[in-house]
């Protein structure tokens, strides 16, 4: 491993070249920022070999991109692409992202937007229940949002005129774009060809993902897995891994390799471990953080562990459920257009790689039981705050109880800190960290109640107004670290 190697003076630069490629995949000119290219640029012969020989991921680096092509080990669909303004995409916004690409691959230097337009509309046509409609209001909302998209990691770059303008009249409004048809090509680089693909399954395994040793020994795929786990998770928990990762993960050697590589600092608990970011480059949520829906995440969480660690009044306990991806992957496959689809390219039984043989059973983990709390505490927790906090949160959540306590427990979700289940949260060990918490609301002062709405975004009012912080120490400092951004 290169980075235990690497001088003193120049290990935090080669780890923030590491925290970079991991939490973005795809690195421009301009994205995530101008300085992250020549970081990684520098790097590229160590970081390489680090990231094949820990993870079996790939790194390809060239004058305008560094592209890093990881390995799935299971399907996730907490991480999806958003939009400039951070909204989830949907479908079709998927889908005219995934049109517009095959039509800048066969487009010159710059296009128009209504002539990309055009040919998605033209492409639409081919799929069934697929529509682009120029006339239509939200189908321009939705193209712009996946053009945006492509604009933000700079696969296109406007020359002229206002995207905004087209959504809003295209008979008036026009944008010019100029392309980059390196990143164009960086963006989609599928582990395998898509059209010979009879199941979503096929997008899994090292032997898909292009890893340093396809065929490697189960042990050494074992710990690259656990690896993996590390840097795309919030909180790898024991319980979920089998045999021989459970073993791994408890091995310090195994963490601290991943420790060395990153700068973060692992947590190390006997229901798993999580990474640590406090420098935010390798999170894609902050934690905690500002925000109406980051403090009330954690004022909830400060109720719920003083309840879950009552002694005295102990609630209900229950074990996680198994959680098979196979409703995804039945979604997924759905959409497939059975018409072009071929014979696939390898045996369907082994899309998930080699795996060695062994006589010997696989010892079943013993299944733990975990906090239960009903939906209906969740909601009258979030009540009770909403009456005690309200006039701080941002003016969208002060009327919206329902909404604010789906978002809220969205995110706790997303972190690993709860699980949604029938009737309720099952409470996971993590959240234990973000005990006690304590608020402190400080009065405005008066230059500061005439604020503009520019200088005062809404979703700022809590955070400027009310300070929450935890009693655990590390927790008000550090952020949970899930690796990748959105969208990757």
């Amino acid at each position: 491993m290169h980075a235990r190697t690497i001088d003193s003076l120049a290990l935090d630069s080669y780890q923030r070249a590491a925290r970079v490629i991991l939490a973005n995949h795809l690195v421009t000119r301009t994205y995530p920022d101008r300085i992250a290219l020549p970081l990684l640029r520098r790097w590229a012969t160590e970081l390489r070999e680090d990231l094949a020989e820990l993870f079996g991921y790939r790194l390809e680096v060239t004058e305008t991109t560094a592209r890093l092509f990881p390995i799935l080990d299971q399907l996730d669909a907490g991480r999806p692409a958003r939009t400039t303004g951070d909204r989830v995409f949907d479908r079709r916004r998927y889908a005219y992202l995934a049109l517009a690409l095959a039509a800048l691959g066969r487009a010159g230097d710059q296009i128009t937007l209504s002539e990309l337009a055009d040919q998605v509309a033209a492409y639409t046509e081919r799929v069934d229940g697929l529509e682009l409609a120029p006339d239509r209001a939200a189908d321009r909302d939705a193209f712009v949002d996946a053009v945006g998209w492509l604009a933000a990691r700079g696969a296109v770059t406007l020359a002229d005129g206002d995207a905004g303008g087209w959504a809003s009249d295209p008979e008036a409004g026009e944008a010019l774009y100029d392309i980059d048809r390196s990143i164009v090509f960086a963006l989609f680089r599928p582990p395998r060809a898509l059209q010979h693909l009879q199941s979503v399954t096929g997008l899994l395994s090292e032997a898909a993902g292009g890893g340093a040793e396809t065929r490697s020994p189960a042990q050494a795929a074992a710990a690259r897995k656990v690896r993996r786990a590390l840097v795309e998770k919030p909180v790898v928990y024991a319980d979920e891994l089998d045999e021989p990762e459970r073993s791994l993960l408890a091995q310090e050697k195994l963490v601290t390799e991943v420790e060395y590589l990153t700068g973060l600092r692992a947590e190390r608990r006997a229901e798993g471990v999580a990474l640590i970011d406090s420098s935010g480059r390798l999170s894609d949520v902050r934690f905690p953080g500002t925000g109406t829906l980051a403090q009330v995440a954690l004022l909830l969480a400060g109720e719920i562990a003083d309840l879950v660690l009552d002694i005295d009044n102990p609630v209900e306990r229950r074990p996680r459920p198994e959680r098979p991806y196979t409703d995804l992957v039945d979604q997924l496959d759905s959409a497939i257009p059975v018409t072009t689809v071929f014979a696939p390219l390898a045996d369907p039984l082994d899309v998930f790689g080699a795996q060695e043989d062994s006589d010997e059973p696989a010892e079943e983990p013993e299944i733990p039981d975990f906090p239960f709390l009903e939906s209906s505490w969740i909601r009258d927790t979030v009540k009770m705050l909403t009456d005690r906090y309200g006039n701080t949160f941002a003016a969208q959540w002060q009327a919206d109880v329902a909404g604010l306590t789906g978002e809220v427990v969205s995110l706790l979700e997303r972190l690993r800190l709860v699980e949604l289940v029938d009737g309720g949260l099952l409470i996971l060990p993590a959240l234990a960290r973000y005990r006690g918490a304590i608020v402190t609301i400080r009065t405005r002062a008066e230059s500061e109640l005439f604020l503009s709405p520019t200088e005062l975004g809404a979703d700022d009012a809590l955070a400027d107004s009310t300070a929450v912080t935890a009693s655990d120490s590390t927790a008000g400092t550090a952020s949970d670290s899930t690796a990748k951004g959105s969208g990757n």
